[in-house]
């Protein structure tokens, strides 16, 4: 018997091994929330240094330090206190740390045990819905890069070509298998994804003189209709959209945020795009209802 088959038949098995899978992955996540920026900022120092014919020799701007997903070992941010294997257990180090450096005491953000945390949750949450099919493994990888990606646009309005591009390229190889949706689909998803931002984006440049999103919107668009189909885009982008007038409503009303400051889009895409992906069929066949077309 497979160890698949006594997952199946061993619901406690198959959920914990699925919250610390969750929890792992946020981990992970974590690294690369805070880590592929700066990775990104170095190259394009590096390459700016090239391009000017400055090396960094002997200026006041030395070259970056090369950072990598694996280098260096993390440490606590307020004293550089090497992080152990011990104090880097997803959450449970959190909690008995009392979320606090073992080193000089100061404030571990929260931020990190909420990525694994909610990690995990989400992680639980496609299992529950796609079970153990040839469907879960590519849901959970789409869950996860969704993760990294609203919580790095959030952070630096920022949506990595590193992450976006080999997410279009992998949902259409997917479709390739009707994983999700069939090649047909996936093409005109990625296509129209791309496109309808484009053009809302240049209509609205063209109205008020101001970019309303950036490009990196347009590909993470493109990545859900590469995944999903072009059918789940306008209620990915109606969902998205909603979201993201009614909390930037809601921030401008309580002070929190200033009228006319951006706000990234990417966190809403991304909260649609999964949504979408676990419930977008039961949205439909209940919108259709209500219409009266189902």
């Amino acid at each position: 018997m497979s160890w698949i088959d006594i997952a199946e038949h061993s619901p406690p098995l198959l959920y914990g091994t699925t919250v610390l899978l969750g929890l792992v992955a946020g981990s992970f996540l974590n690294v690369v929330i805070l880590r592929l920026p700066r990775m990104l900022e170095a190259a394009w120092t590096r390459d700016c240094a090239e391009l000017a014919g400055d090396d960094g020799a002997g200026t006041d701007h030395p070259e970056p330090a090369r950072i990598s997903l694996a280098h260096p070992p993390s440490t606590c941010t307020h004293c550089g206190h090497r992080i152990r294997a011990y104090e880097n257990i997803p959450l449970l180090s959190y909690l008995l740390l009392g979320g606090r450096c073992s080193a000089c005491g100061g404030t571990i953000g929260v931020r990190y045990p909420l990525v694994e945390g909610f990690t995990a949750v989400l992680t639980v949450a496609v299992i529950l819905h796609f079970g153990l099919s040839v469907q879960t493994a590519p849901a959970l990888l789409l869950t996860w890069a969704l993760i990294a990606l609203a919580v790095i646009d959030y952070d630096t309005q920022l949506l990595p070509d590193s992450m976006t591009l080999p997410l279009v390229w992998l949902g259409l190889i997917l479709s390739l298998f009707g994983v999700f949706t069939d090649s047909h689909s996936a093409i005109i998803g990625a296509v129209a994804g791309y496109l309808s931002l484009w053009i809302v984006f240049h209509l609205f440049r063209l109205i008020t003189g101001k970019e309303g999103m950036g490009y990196g919107d347009f590909k993470l668009l493109a990545v859900l209709g590469a995944w999903l189909g072009w059918q789940s885009l306008p209620q990915i982008v109606l969902l998205s959209a909603f979201t993201g007038a009614s909390l930037g409503v809601i921030l401008i009303l309580s002070g929190r945020h200033a009228r006319g400051s951006p706000i990234p889009f990417g966190p809403f895409l991304a909260v649609a795009g999964w949504i979408s992906l676990i419930w977008g069929e039961q949205i439909n066949r209940v919108y259709l209802q209500t219409v009266g077309l189902g």
